[in-house]
């Protein structure tokens, strides 16, 4: 039998189309550049006959990805680093938990500040959780406490310092800071933000 050539299904990347238009690829390239800004947080699925419901897409119950089974890319200069907390559950709508780990360097004294990273499983089996996402940085200095996930958003109350003269044990500024997963990337808004005595 001749082979005849085929057009491709129509999926979110590759829409059903006959002709290219100018407008369609510059869709196309404001939909890759907010994927990409997304670090790899949405993966694609298998291809399968049917889609299952949302959480059974990969058989049995997705279980969040272990914190401690990451090197995160966080410079410790020789020290280790230490998974203080983490908060669990599913921030892109895939059915699949995500972690949310709040990492330090463990220091002999003094309080080395946070970062907060986002990891996800892949569902091949055999693979290990990776990092997608940085929400903090510790180029800002702050403590994070109080991590959490809730309705798809991650919380944390982020504590600092007003000035470099306030000591270090005695943060006298406070924020919840929230994070949504929103276009492609992670969007943050200070909800509240506070000084004083904490």
């Amino acid at each position: 039998m001749p082979h005849r050539p085929t057009t491709p299904a129509p999926t979110p990347q590759s829409p059903a189309h006959h002709r290219a238009r100018p407008a369609h690829w510059a869709a196309t390239a404001t939909a890759v550049a907010a994927v990409i800004a997304g670090a790899g947080l949405l993966q694609p699925e298998p291809a399968t006959g049917a889609t299952p419901p949302p959480g059974t897409r990969n058989g049995p119950r997705a279980t969040a990805p272990d914190a401690r089974a990451v090197t995160y890319p966080l410079d410790c200069k020789g020290l280790p680093q230490a998974v203080t907390d983490t908060a669990h559950g599913d921030l892109d709508g895939d059915g699949r938990p995500e972690t949310v780990a709040a990492v330090r360097c463990r220091a002999g004294s003094g309080t080395p500040p946070h970062a907060l990273y986002v990891l996800i499983q892949d569902p091949a089996p055999g693979s290990t959780p990776r990092v997608v996402a940085t929400l903090l940085d510790t180029d800002r200095r702050r403590t994070a406490t109080e991590l959490a996930v809730r309705d798809g958003s991650v919380t944390a109350r982020l504590l600092g310092y007003s000035t470099p003269d306030v000591p270090r044990s005695d943060p006298d500024v406070s924020q919840l800071a929230k994070w949504r997963w929103t276009d492609g990337k992670f969007r943050q808004e200070l909800t509240d933000s506070s000084a004083g005595s904490v």
